[in-house]
């Protein structure tokens, strides 16, 4: 054969970068659990949170303060050499676009600076030590953090991938609620306003009952006292009970058939599976045979040769 032959590419453990990918994005391993960067990840996350929750305690803080910082610090150096490595190997994303443009789409996606916000506030109390206010704001948008669990979790994806699809259902709701929201404060206005100006003055003012009403929290400190009031006020909660079912009824079922779907397409794949091994196995036993029907007509040939020549 004169034709150059091909040579394939080297196994992605031999390619740093999308090594780093596979794990970084992907996941890394074949049987869809996470990788072991991807579990440290989510260790040094959980950490992070836990440690900037527990710092809000004073007690804690005034103790341990050197230590939370130290302990925040280095979260932060670990959030900055994961956010390198996610610019430098997203390179590897498949589809088209240079190395930089693949770079620059995900710098400026929402992950993207979700990751810079945790980097940038895990490593600023370490320059605003006596900034007491602002070391406060800092820990609480370091919560953020929790975000990034996004990435690891397959149940989250799926609910984030559930909301999307639902999301004019979902937004028709929004917009009746509101509806719904802005009638019951303007009901109770007209019919308490007159009684208990504090509370139902104005449609704003009713709007805080209609939202604890609306959404059956109902704290009870402000509630009407006439007859008509209490009447609207009657078909005005019965109606927040339906509101609160609509978008939950949407939701479930919208999750439910996604699990189905994912269902099929997992039984879709290994069947497939199934097929192609069956497929090559046939592949292998019909070479086999065939080889097996060479290897019986040179027997039989060295045979006739042999009785050829005495």
């Amino acid at each position: 054969m004169g034709g150059a032959h091909l040579t394939e590419p080297p196994p992605i453990h031999e390619r740093p970068r999308l090594w780093t990918y596979h794990h970084l994005f992907i996941g890394g391993e074949h049987h869809g659990r996470l990788s072991v960067i991807n579990l440290f990840l989510v260790l040094v996350i959980l950490a992070a949170v836990t440690v900037s929750v527990v710092a809000t305690e004073p007690t804690i803080d005034g103790a341990y303060h050197s230590l939370i910082l130290e302990l925040e610090v280095t979260f932060g150096v670990i959030f900055l050499v994961e956010y390198l490595l996610r610019v430098w190997c997203v390179a590897e994303a498949p589809g088209s676009g240079s190395a930089t443009a693949k770079r620059l789409r995900f710098v400026v996606s929402p992950m993207a600076i979700v990751d810079l916000v945790v980097v940038l506030t895990s490593l600023l109390p370490f320059f605003v030590v006596g900034d007491v206010a602002g070391l406060r704001l800092i820990r609480l948008v370091r919560l953020l953090a929790l975000v990034k669990f996004g990435r690891f979790s397959h149940a989250m994806q799926d609910i984030a991938a559930v909301v999307w699809d639902r999301r004019y259902e979902l937004g028709v709701t929004v917009g009746f609620a509101w509806v719904v929201l802005l009638f019951g404060a303007t009901a109770l206005f007209w019919a308490e306003g007159d009684v208990q100006p504090d509370a139902f003055g104005s449609i704003p003012r009713a709007l805080y009952w209609a939202v604890i009403t609306l959404t059956t929290v109902g704290y009870g400190d402000v509630h009407p006292i006439t007859p008509l009031g209490k009447t609207l006020a009657s078909v005005i909660a019965l109606a927040g009970v339906a509101l609160v079912a609509m978008p939950a009824g949407i939701l479930a079922a919208a999750f439910s058939e996604s699990m189905q779907k994912k269902r099929l397409s997992e039984q879709d794949a290994k069947l497939h599976r199934v097929a192609a091994e069956a497929e090559q196995a046939e592949r292998t036993a019909d070479e086999a045979e065939s080889e097996a029907h060479y290897a019986e007509r040179i027997a039989e040939r060295v045979e006739r040769e042999a009785r050829r020549d005495p």
